[in-house]
């Protein structure tokens, strides 16, 4: 697949390194043409501008930059993005783990509005970006579940599949209107991780007991 990577911090270098190495035609796009060119070289892809980043991802572009970048971003790409399948990892967590959207649309819906012509999945929020350069993230010998969110069913199709690349088991999470539900898990993980020092995985029951069997 031809993929775009908008941004070109650790969450680009993660992701877009285990695709790279699953025979996908990768290009990263940042502000920083230096910076683009030395994360192209080290993943073995391609590097570019953000322009170039939407522009190559005809199959998937990934927008990888900060949450407070994200509105500037999308709408400055709007037209190059049109009918791509957007892949939305970005956190809106704020100071004391809680949600800068809080009280409004999701961070995935506003992408969305942003850019009204894209295609946009919900995917990669739960972990941190040393969980992506797993090869696989298997724990406990069971491969990590990646929930997504998503309108297009050729788009959750694509997705699904670059899930899959990574060793990872792809979750229906339904539309793009439960993104805000997702991205508010991570805002409470996070907190218990990073905030408490928690396992947070010790909260969920195994499904026969979460189903009341």
């Amino acid at each position: 697949m031809r993929i775009g990577i908008v941004g070109t911090g650790s969450m680009a270098d993660a992701l877009g390194g285990q695709w790279a190495r699953a025979g996908h035609d990768v290009l990263v796009g940042g502000r920083d043409a230096g910076r683009s060119a030395a994360l192209g070289e080290r993943i073995g892809g391609r590097a570019g501008s953000l322009r170039d980043a939407a522009e190559h991802g005809t199959d998937a572009v990934l927008l990888a930059v900060p949450y407070a970048a994200v509105a500037g971003v999308v709408s400055g790409l709007a037209d190059a993005l049109e009918g791509r399948t957007l892949v939305d990892c970005t956190n809106p967590v704020a100071p004391g783990f809680v949600l800068e959207t809080r009280g409004g649309p999701s961070a995935a819906e506003r992408i969305a509005i942003a850019a009204p012509g894209t295609h946009v999945v919900k995917a990669f929020n739960l972990c941190h970006e040393s969980v992506w350069r797993l090869t696989p993230p298997v724990f406990d010998g069971r491969p990590l579940a990646v929930p997504l969110c998503g309108d297009d069913a050729l788009a959750l199709d694509t997705v699904q599949r670059l899930v899959r690349d990574l060793g990872c088991e792809p979750l229906n999470g339904g539309g793009l209107e439960r993104a805000a539900l997702l991205e508010a898990t991570a805002a409470f993980l996070i907190g218990l991780w990073v905030g408490e020092g928690a396992d947070a995985q010790a909260i969920v029951p195994p499904v026969e007991y979460a189903e009341g069997r």
